[in-house]
C-alpha cells in the first residue's frame, strides 16, 4: 500500500509540471480575482505597422534594371479624341474627363481609344529601330508537328472517310434489298389474289352461276386495257346485265348454295296417289317387252302359282 501511494504522488507531481499551472495555483489566481467565467484565450499583441521608406526604395533600387525601351515596350499615353464627335461639334465624356466607371461602355471606350494612342506612338519608334511590324509575305511559320505526323493523320483521315463511304454504300444496298422484298412480296401476294379470284370464277361457272368465261383470259383484257386506256366489251356487257338465257337458269336453278328445295320430296307428296298408274308403273300398258321376249308369248306364271301348281302335284 505505501508503494501504491508513493507512486501515485509521484505521478501527480509529473502531471502538475508538464501543465502550465497546477490546480493550487488556479485556485490561488480565482480568488485573486484574476480569472473570469468563460474561455480564457491569451490576446496578441498587434503587429506595429512600419513605414521604410528607404528601405522600400532600396529594394526597388535591387531589383530595377536600366533596360533600353526596345526591351521594355512600355508606354503612358491619354485616349486619342473623338474626331467624328469634334467635326460634330459634340463635347464627348472622354474629352470631358467625366468618365463613370460603373459604365461598361465608357469604360471599354476609353481602353479601345488609350490602346489607339499607343499604337500610334509605338509605331513611329520601332519604325526608328528598324524594327519590323508587318510580316513578309513570302513568311512561312514553322508547323508545330512534323511532317512524318501531319502524313499519319492524313491516312487515318483518309482511311477514315473510305469507311464512312463504305459504311453508306452497305446502308444503301441495305435498303435495295429491302425494297426489293418489297416489290416481290407484294408481287406474289398479286399472284395468290389472281389466282385466288380466277379459282373463285371456276367454281361459279361449274356450279351454273355464270356462263361467261372472261377469267380464261383476263390476263390478255388487262393487257389490252393497259395499252388502250380504257375498257373492253365485257365492261359494256357487265353494265347491261346478264342476257336471257342466264336469267332463266338463274330464275329456274338459283344462284348456288342451298336451293329452294322445290324438288325435294315430302310427307304430302309422299301420301299423294292420285297420279300413280299402276299399268303404267308395271309396264302392262302399250307393248309388252316383258322377259318372254315377243309380244303374245306365254309368259311364266308368278311364284305363287307355281307353287299352288307344286302343291297339287
Amino acid at each position: 500500500m505505501e508503494d501504491f501511494e508513493e507512486e501515485s504522488g509521484s505521478g501527480s507531481e509529473s502531471d502538475g509540471e508538464d501543465s502550465v499551472m497546477s490546480d493550487g495555483e488556479l485556485q490561488e489566481a480565482f480568488a485573486k480575482g484574476l480569472l473570469k467565467p468563460g474561455l480564457n484565450i491569451p490576446l496578441e499583441a498587434r503587429k506595429k505597422a512600419v513605414n521604410n521608406v528607404e528601405g522600400l526604395k532600396q529594394c526597388l533600387a535591387d531589383f530595377m534594371k536600366d533596360l533600353a525601351w526596345v526591351e521594355r515596350l512600355d508606354l503612358t499615353s491619354r485616349p486619342l479624341p473623338d474626331i467624328v464627335a469634334k467635326a460634330d461639334g459634340k463635347l464627348t465624356t472622354l474629352d470631358s474627363g467625366e468618365i463613370q466607371a460603373e459604365d461598361d461602355f465608357q469604360r471599354e471606350m476609353y481602353f479601345y481609344r488609350q490602346a489607339q494612342a499607343a499604337v500610334l506612338e509605338a509605331l513611329p519608334r520601332l519604325k526608328k529601330f528598324n524594327i519590323s511590324t508587318k510580316r513578309p509575305e513570302d513568311y512561312f511559320a514553322e508547323m508545330a508537328k512534323t511532317d512524318h505526323h501531319m502524313q499519319k493523320i492524313r491516312t487515318k483521315l483518309l482511311a477514315k472517310q473510305a469507311s464512312m463511304e463504305k459504311s453508306e454504300k452497305a446502308k444503301q444496298l441495305r435498303e435495295l434489298r429491302k425494297y426489293g422484298k418489297k416489290v416481290q412480296t407484294d408481287v406474289l401476294q398479286k399472284r395468290q389474289k389472281d389466282k385466288k379470284a380466277m379459282m373463285t370464277a371456276v367454281k361459279k361457272y361449274q356450279k351454273g352461276m355464270t356462263d361467261k368465261l372472261d377469267f380464261m383470259d383476263g390476263d390478255q383484257e388487262k393487257g389490252k386495257k393497259g395499252a388502250s386506256g380504257a375498257a373492253g366489251p365485257n365492261a359494256v356487257k357487265k353494265k347491261r346485265g346478264p342476257n336471257a338465257k342466264r336469267q332463266y337458269k338463274d330464275q329456274r336453278f338459283g344462284f348456288g348454295g342451298k336451293k329452294r328445295g322445290s324438288k325435294w320430296n315430302t310427307k304430302e307428296s309422299h301420301d299423294d296417289m292420285s297420279g300413280f298408274r299402276s299399268k303404267a308403273a308395271h309396264g302392262k300398258s302399250g307393248k309388252n317387252f316383258g322377259k318372254g321376249g315377243k309380244q303374245g308369248a306365254s309368259k311364266r306364271p308368278g311364284k305363287n302359282a307355281r307353287k299352288k301348281m307344286k302343291n297339287r302335284s
